[in-house]
């Protein structure tokens, strides 16, 4: 059975819901706090998958995410580089995205941060559903067989995607934009569809294998129909949410 870590820390809020949603995809999920692999209790070799979940890591101190960052990157960097240079997958989800960003895993995992995840263009926590557009041409095994068009809800304040211009045309040209905020028409679009003001309406984006996914939308809140906010009036196919748990699982079997 393919094993999961769910790391989790002070702070961390959304760590039960994530290790359920791997659970529920067919894998065998545990959560582990950070201090069990700084004391070395615990090895990230156990594992084949590392989910950072959401929350609010040590208050989002200084800013969101940047703790629990500086600690990867500092402490556990030799043991991220090993598990990641292994071909084995990561996912960075809300508070997890911003981590992974500002830790340098992401876009690349050289421990650069050239990126971050700054406050929401409305000035206030933005609590919605959105459409997110699925990149084309990304092989990451995160994005198998997805639909064009998926719809998951979103919870943050700090969620705008902001980096240079050279960047983002180089995340552009290597297909590592995973997902992008869109209408229900798939077009881009601004607010509210794009709850952030994120640039180029940027809702998640991969290393350049593919095996390293981090976006700002909750996947594990939408992995059974009667989560959709419309389940009631309208047929609702496999749970977009699901899919992205099960694309992880299926690519270890």
């Amino acid at each position: 059975m393919v094993k999961v870590c769910v790391l989790r820390t002070a702070g961390t809020n959304c760590d039960v819901e994530t290790a359920f949603a791997f659970q529920d995809a067919g894998g065998d999920a545990e959560l582990v706090h950070i201090n069990e692999i700084l004391s070395r209790e615990k090895s990230l070799k156990q594992y084949q998958i590392l989910a950072i979940p959401g929350g609010f890591t040590y208050g989002d101190d200084i800013a969101a995410g940047k703790l629990l960052a500086n600690e990867i990157r500092y402490l556990l960097w030799e043991e991220i580089q090993e598990f990641v240079h292994t071909g084995n997958l990561v996912i960075g989800i809300c508070n997890g995205f911003q981590v992974l960003v500002k830790a340098g895993i992401l876009p690349e995992c050289d421990g650069n941060q050239i990126a971050t995840l700054a406050w929401n263009d409305s000035g206030k926590f933005e609590d919605r559903w959105v459409y997110l557009k699925t990149a084309t041409g990304n092989n990451s095994p995160w994005l198998s067989d997805l639909p064009e068009i998926i719809y998951l809800p979103v919870a943050h304040g700090e969620g705008k995607f902001v980096t240079d211009e050279k960047v983002l045309d180089q995340l552009n040209v290597r297909n590592q934009i995973a997902f992008q905020y869109v209408d229900k028409e798939g077009n881009l679009a601004g607010y509210p569809f794009n709850p952030n003001g994120s640039l180029r309406n940027i809702a998640g984006i991969t290393d350049p294998s593919g095996h390293i996914l981090g976006l700002m939308p909750h996947p594990e809140r939408f992995i059974h129909k009667t989560q959709h906010p419309r389940w009631t009036r309208e047929e609702i196919d496999v749970p977009h949410g699901k899919l992205i748990f099960k694309n992880a699982i299926s690519y270890f079997e």
